[in-house]
């Protein structure tokens, strides 16, 4: 009976863990970088039997950068995680909106707009530090946050 009972269990389990495949990932870059800037990470994923893709966005204005995302998503067959670092936030949000295969965002040190927010909007939502420098180029910013030379 327990031989039974372990079989029952073992194919519960798989037939569980088959009907939830690992999402595809996609990784955007950032406006100064390109997509071999995830050269080190893909294959780490990979290794864990993540399918990853890194796309390489124009950069050539929001809605291109976008429309590129959304063009890498549409032959993505299952669930999908977009990962965006910095600007690459900004393309991420653009893309997911009403894409249903997007089931996370990661934004990696990046900006996460809110809809239809402009994403200058973003350095305006907090003030900016104060800085104080030297004559060699060193800055420091008020001691709330650093310590003043």
């Amino acid at each position: 009976m327990k031989y039974f009972l372990s079989i029952a269990i073992l194919a519960l389990a798989s037939a569980a863990h088959a009907a939830a495949p690992k999402p595809a990932i996609i990784l955007v870059h950032g406006a100064f970088a390109d997509a071999s800037s995830w050269s080190k990470l893909i294959p780490i994923l990979e290794h864990d039997g993540y399918s990853v893709t890194a796309v390489q966005i124009p950069l050539t204005s929001l809605p291109d950068d976008i429309a590129t995302l959304r063009r890498a998503l549409e032959g993505q067959k299952g669930p999908v995680v977009l990962v965006g670092h910095s600007y690459g936030g900004a393309v991420i949000t653009g893309a997911a909106a009403s894409n249903p295969k997007v089931k996370s965002l990661v934004y990696v040190a990046a900006f996460a707009p809110d809809a239809n927010e402009p994403l200058a909007a973003a350095g305006t939502k907090f003030p900016a530090p104060k800085r104080t420098c030297t004559a060699h180029s060193i800055c420091s910013t008020t001691k709330s946050i650093f310590t003043e030379p």
